[in-house]
Protein backbone atom coordinates (compact mmCIF):
# COMPACT_ATOMS: atom_id res chain seq x y z
CA UNK A 1 0.00 0.00 0.00
CA UNK A 2 1.60 3.95 -0.95
CA UNK A 3 0.81 4.93 2.64
CA UNK A 4 3.38 7.25 2.65
CA UNK A 5 2.52 10.39 1.43
CA UNK A 6 -0.84 9.91 2.95
CA UNK A 7 -2.28 12.91 4.88
CA UNK A 8 -1.88 11.89 8.61
CA UNK A 9 -4.68 12.74 10.71
CA UNK A 10 -4.74 14.23 13.98
CA UNK A 11 -7.95 11.89 15.49
CA UNK A 12 -5.65 9.54 16.75
CA UNK A 13 -5.22 9.01 20.70
CA UNK A 14 -2.62 7.05 21.63
CA UNK A 15 -2.89 5.66 25.38
CA UNK A 16 -0.04 2.83 24.57
CA UNK A 17 1.64 5.11 27.48
CA UNK A 18 -0.95 5.11 30.18
CA UNK A 19 -0.96 3.22 33.08
CA UNK A 20 -3.71 2.53 35.26
CA UNK A 21 -6.73 0.21 36.03
CA UNK A 22 -7.49 -1.84 32.64
CA UNK A 23 -10.83 -3.18 33.48
CA UNK A 24 -12.79 -3.04 36.56
CA UNK A 25 -15.54 -4.63 38.15
CA UNK A 26 -16.38 -7.58 35.66
CA UNK A 27 -18.70 -7.37 32.48
CA UNK A 28 -22.22 -6.08 32.61
CA UNK A 29 -24.47 -4.03 31.19
CA UNK A 30 -22.86 -2.27 27.91
CA UNK A 31 -19.79 -4.05 28.83
CA UNK A 32 -21.37 -7.61 27.48
CA UNK A 33 -22.80 -5.80 24.35
CA UNK A 34 -19.07 -5.38 23.41
CA UNK A 35 -18.23 -8.81 23.71
CA UNK A 36 -21.62 -10.45 21.92
CA UNK A 37 -21.51 -7.57 19.47
CA UNK A 38 -18.18 -5.83 18.72
CA UNK A 39 -15.99 -8.81 19.51
CA UNK A 40 -14.81 -8.60 15.67
CA UNK A 41 -12.41 -10.59 13.96
CA UNK A 42 -11.36 -13.17 16.78
CA UNK A 43 -13.86 -16.07 16.22
CA UNK A 44 -13.21 -16.40 19.95
CA UNK A 45 -16.10 -17.76 22.04
CA UNK A 46 -18.02 -15.06 24.08
CA UNK A 47 -18.07 -16.73 27.18
CA UNK A 48 -13.81 -17.02 27.00
CA UNK A 49 -13.84 -13.04 26.15
CA UNK A 50 -15.69 -12.55 29.34
CA UNK A 51 -13.72 -14.50 31.46
CA UNK A 52 -10.41 -12.97 30.31
CA UNK A 53 -12.19 -9.69 31.10
CA UNK A 54 -13.66 -10.29 34.32
CA UNK A 55 -10.01 -11.58 35.42
CA UNK A 56 -8.16 -9.13 34.37
CA UNK A 57 -9.74 -6.45 36.63
CA UNK A 58 -7.11 -5.74 38.39
CA UNK A 59 -4.65 -5.41 36.17
CA UNK A 60 -2.65 -2.52 34.97
CA UNK A 61 -2.00 -1.28 31.26
CA UNK A 62 1.73 -1.35 31.40
CA UNK A 63 3.40 2.22 31.35
CA UNK A 64 6.15 2.49 28.88
CA UNK A 65 8.00 4.51 30.51
CA UNK A 66 10.88 4.47 27.61
CA UNK A 67 10.15 5.54 24.13
CA UNK A 68 8.48 3.37 22.21
CA UNK A 69 10.67 1.49 19.56
CA UNK A 70 11.29 2.50 15.65
CA UNK A 71 8.12 0.01 15.02
CA UNK A 72 6.00 0.97 17.29
CA UNK A 73 6.43 4.15 16.16
CA UNK A 74 5.73 3.32 12.69
CA UNK A 75 2.80 1.17 13.09
CA UNK A 76 0.87 4.26 14.21
CA UNK A 77 2.58 6.38 11.83
CA UNK A 78 0.52 3.83 9.16
CA UNK A 79 -2.70 3.75 11.09
CA UNK A 80 -2.63 7.30 11.15
CA UNK A 81 -1.98 7.59 7.89
CA UNK A 82 -5.36 5.14 6.62
CA UNK A 83 -7.38 7.46 9.20
CA UNK A 84 -6.27 10.31 7.22
CA UNK A 85 -7.57 8.56 4.35
CA UNK A 86 -10.81 7.71 5.45
CA UNK A 87 -11.39 10.95 6.35
CA UNK A 88 -10.30 12.20 2.82
CA UNK A 89 -13.02 10.08 1.39
CA UNK A 90 -15.71 9.91 3.56
CA UNK A 91 -15.60 13.97 3.43
CA UNK A 92 -16.13 13.55 -0.16
CA UNK A 93 -18.70 11.10 -0.32
CA UNK A 94 -20.88 12.90 2.63
CA UNK A 95 -20.13 16.14 1.40
CA UNK A 96 -21.91 14.97 -2.17
CA UNK A 97 -24.46 14.09 -0.34
CA UNK A 98 -24.97 17.77 1.08
CA UNK A 99 -23.79 16.53 4.51
CA UNK A 100 -20.99 16.87 6.61
CA UNK A 101 -19.23 13.59 7.56
CA UNK A 102 -18.00 14.03 11.60
CA UNK A 103 -14.75 12.30 12.01
CA UNK A 104 -14.15 9.49 14.78
CA UNK A 105 -11.28 9.05 16.75
CA UNK A 106 -9.15 6.09 17.03
CA UNK A 107 -7.76 4.69 20.22
CA UNK A 108 -4.61 2.47 20.39
CA UNK A 109 -4.51 0.74 23.82
CA UNK A 110 -2.38 -2.33 25.14
CA UNK A 111 -4.19 -5.35 26.49
CA UNK A 112 -7.28 -3.59 27.99
CA UNK A 113 -9.07 -0.29 27.13
CA UNK A 114 -12.05 1.62 28.36
CA UNK A 115 -14.85 3.32 26.56
CA UNK A 116 -18.11 4.54 26.18
CA UNK A 117 -19.65 1.43 25.94
CA UNK A 118 -17.87 -0.53 28.46
CA UNK A 119 -13.94 -2.02 29.34
CA UNK A 120 -12.66 -4.61 27.20
CA UNK A 121 -9.93 -6.86 26.85
CA UNK A 122 -7.65 -6.64 23.50
CA UNK A 123 -9.35 -10.58 23.03
CA UNK A 124 -12.44 -8.84 21.68
CA UNK A 125 -10.45 -7.41 18.95
CA UNK A 126 -10.98 -4.02 17.23
CA UNK A 127 -14.12 -2.63 17.64
CA UNK A 128 -16.15 0.40 17.33
CA UNK A 129 -18.56 1.87 19.85
CA UNK A 130 -21.07 4.45 18.84
CA UNK A 131 -21.86 5.88 22.54
CA UNK A 132 -18.32 8.02 21.96
CA UNK A 133 -17.67 7.40 18.06
CA UNK A 134 -14.18 6.37 18.60
CA UNK A 135 -12.52 2.76 17.15
CA UNK A 136 -10.63 0.82 19.48
CA UNK A 137 -7.31 -1.50 18.94
CA UNK A 138 -4.51 -3.01 20.07
CA UNK A 139 -2.07 -3.17 17.99
CA UNK A 140 -0.57 -5.99 18.78
CA UNK A 141 -3.97 -7.25 16.71
CA UNK A 142 -2.35 -7.38 13.59
CA UNK A 143 0.50 -9.93 14.47
CA UNK A 144 -2.74 -12.19 14.96
CA UNK A 145 -4.23 -11.44 11.98
CA UNK A 146 -1.25 -12.30 9.84
CA UNK A 147 -0.20 -15.39 12.21
CA UNK A 148 -3.62 -17.36 13.29
CA UNK A 149 -5.40 -15.81 10.35
CA UNK A 150 -2.81 -15.83 7.70
CA UNK A 151 -3.91 -12.60 6.27
CA UNK A 152 -0.55 -10.69 6.26
CA UNK A 153 0.07 -7.40 4.41
CA UNK A 154 -0.49 -3.60 5.30
CA UNK A 155 -3.66 -3.44 3.02
CA UNK A 156 -5.09 -6.36 4.86
CA UNK A 157 -3.91 -4.17 8.66
CA UNK A 158 -5.72 -1.31 6.43
CA UNK A 159 -9.15 -3.10 5.63
CA UNK A 160 -9.45 -3.78 9.28
CA UNK A 161 -9.70 -0.22 9.95
CA UNK A 162 -11.53 0.89 7.20
CA UNK A 163 -14.13 -2.24 8.02
CA UNK A 164 -14.59 -0.12 11.79
CA UNK A 165 -14.96 3.14 9.84
CA UNK A 166 -17.81 1.33 8.04
CA UNK A 167 -19.29 0.98 10.99
CA UNK A 168 -19.08 4.93 12.32
CA UNK A 169 -20.34 5.45 8.96
CA UNK A 170 -23.48 3.47 9.53
CA UNK A 171 -23.61 5.43 13.13
CA UNK A 172 -24.06 9.10 11.41
CA UNK A 173 -26.54 7.73 8.91
CA UNK A 174 -28.59 5.93 11.16
CA UNK A 175 -28.27 2.36 10.25
CA UNK A 176 -26.53 1.22 13.99
CA UNK A 177 -29.42 2.47 15.59
CA UNK A 178 -32.02 0.95 13.38
CA UNK A 179 -30.35 -2.55 13.22
CA UNK A 180 -30.09 -2.37 17.19
CA UNK A 181 -33.52 -1.48 17.79
CA UNK A 182 -35.06 -4.48 15.04
CA UNK A 183 -32.72 -6.69 17.21
CA UNK A 184 -34.46 -6.14 20.28
CA UNK A 185 -37.92 -7.13 18.92
CA UNK A 186 -36.23 -10.50 17.02
CA UNK A 187 -35.56 -13.87 17.67
CA UNK A 188 -31.21 -14.55 18.89
CA UNK A 189 -31.61 -16.56 15.29
CA UNK A 190 -32.87 -13.06 13.54
CA UNK A 191 -30.58 -11.09 15.84
CA UNK A 192 -27.57 -12.48 14.67
CA UNK A 193 -28.98 -12.36 10.43
CA UNK A 194 -29.17 -8.72 11.34
CA UNK A 195 -25.38 -8.40 12.87
CA UNK A 196 -24.12 -10.56 9.23
CA UNK A 197 -25.69 -7.82 7.32
CA UNK A 198 -24.43 -5.02 9.48
CA UNK A 199 -20.93 -6.51 9.23
CA UNK A 200 -21.46 -7.15 5.67
CA UNK A 201 -22.19 -3.46 4.78
CA UNK A 202 -19.36 -2.70 6.50
CA UNK A 203 -17.06 -4.40 4.67
CA UNK A 204 -18.75 -3.25 1.46
CA UNK A 205 -17.98 0.90 2.84
CA UNK A 206 -14.47 -0.80 3.08
CA UNK A 207 -14.48 -1.67 -0.29
CA UNK A 208 -15.48 2.27 -1.50
CA UNK A 209 -13.05 3.77 0.93
CA UNK A 210 -10.36 1.40 -1.49
CA UNK A 211 -12.00 2.14 -4.39
CA UNK A 212 -11.88 6.07 -3.56
CA UNK A 213 -8.74 6.19 -2.07
CA UNK A 214 -7.33 5.03 -4.76
CA UNK A 215 -8.71 7.51 -7.14
CA UNK A 216 -7.95 10.41 -5.00
CA UNK A 217 -4.28 9.47 -3.84
CA UNK A 218 -3.13 6.20 -5.68
CA UNK A 219 -3.15 4.03 -2.67
CA UNK A 220 -2.85 1.17 -4.14
CA UNK A 221 -0.21 -1.22 -5.73
CA UNK A 222 0.00 -5.04 -6.73
CA UNK A 223 -1.61 -7.62 -4.98
CA UNK A 224 -3.19 -5.30 -2.34
CA UNK A 225 -6.82 -6.19 -3.40
CA UNK A 226 -5.95 -9.94 -3.00
CA UNK A 227 -4.62 -8.96 0.61
CA UNK A 228 -8.16 -7.28 1.54
CA UNK A 229 -9.80 -10.31 -0.26
CA UNK A 230 -7.72 -13.19 1.71
CA UNK A 231 -7.68 -11.08 5.61
CA UNK A 232 -11.69 -11.12 4.67
CA UNK A 233 -12.13 -14.45 3.72
CA UNK A 234 -10.05 -15.31 6.80
CA UNK A 235 -12.46 -14.03 9.06
CA UNK A 236 -15.64 -15.59 7.65
CA UNK A 237 -17.50 -17.43 10.51
CA UNK A 238 -17.70 -20.16 9.01
CA UNK A 239 -14.25 -20.69 8.93
CA UNK A 240 -13.33 -19.43 12.48
CA UNK A 241 -15.98 -21.94 13.44
CA UNK A 242 -14.14 -24.62 11.54
CA UNK A 243 -11.30 -23.84 12.89
CA UNK A 244 -11.99 -23.28 16.69
CA UNK A 245 -14.87 -26.27 16.77
CA UNK A 246 -14.31 -28.38 13.76
CA UNK A 247 -18.07 -27.75 12.75
CA UNK A 248 -19.95 -25.10 11.59
CA UNK A 249 -23.66 -23.20 12.55
CA UNK A 250 -25.28 -20.82 10.12
CA UNK A 251 -27.43 -19.30 12.67
CA UNK A 252 -24.82 -18.25 15.16
CA UNK A 253 -23.16 -16.23 12.29
CA UNK A 254 -22.77 -12.83 13.67
CA UNK A 255 -20.22 -11.55 10.25
CA UNK A 256 -20.88 -13.05 7.45
CA UNK A 257 -19.44 -16.19 5.71
CA UNK A 258 -15.57 -15.56 3.67
CA UNK A 259 -17.46 -15.88 0.50
CA UNK A 260 -20.02 -13.34 1.48
CA UNK A 261 -17.21 -11.26 3.40
CA UNK A 262 -15.26 -10.96 0.45
CA UNK A 263 -17.70 -10.66 -2.03
CA UNK A 264 -19.22 -7.72 -0.17
CA UNK A 265 -15.97 -6.06 -0.03
CA UNK A 266 -15.52 -6.24 -3.68
CA UNK A 267 -18.85 -4.89 -4.28
CA UNK A 268 -17.63 -1.52 -2.64
CA UNK A 269 -14.69 -1.93 -4.83
CA UNK A 270 -16.23 -2.33 -7.85
CA UNK A 271 -18.79 -0.27 -7.80
CA UNK A 272 -18.22 2.54 -5.22
CA UNK A 273 -21.39 2.97 -4.31
CA UNK A 274 -23.37 3.62 -0.86
CA UNK A 275 -26.73 2.51 -2.57
CA UNK A 276 -25.23 -0.90 -4.08
CA UNK A 277 -23.92 -1.63 -0.51
CA UNK A 278 -27.36 -2.16 0.78
CA UNK A 279 -27.39 -5.46 2.56
CA UNK A 280 -30.33 -5.49 3.94
CA UNK A 281 -32.73 -5.39 0.78
CA UNK A 282 -33.10 -8.38 -0.53
CA UNK A 283 -30.04 -11.92 -0.39
CA UNK A 284 -26.54 -11.15 1.04
CA UNK A 285 -24.93 -14.07 -1.22
CA UNK A 286 -24.13 -12.14 -4.26
CA UNK A 287 -21.40 -13.22 -7.11
CA UNK A 288 -17.52 -11.22 -7.02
Amino acid sequence: MKWRELRRSENVEDRRRISGPAVAGGVGGIGLLIVLAFSLLTGADPQDLIEVIEQSGGAQVPASEANLSAEDKERADFVAAVLGSTEDVWGQEFAENNAEYQAPSLVLFTEAVASACGNASAAVGPFYCPADQKVYIDLSFYQMLQERFGAPGDFAQAYVIAHEIGHHVQNLVGTSGQVEAARRRSSPAEGNELSVRLELQADCYAGIWARNGEEMAGILEEGDVEEAINAAQAIGDDRLQKQSQGYVVPDAFTHGTSEQRAAWFARGLNEGSLERCDTFGGSIDIAR
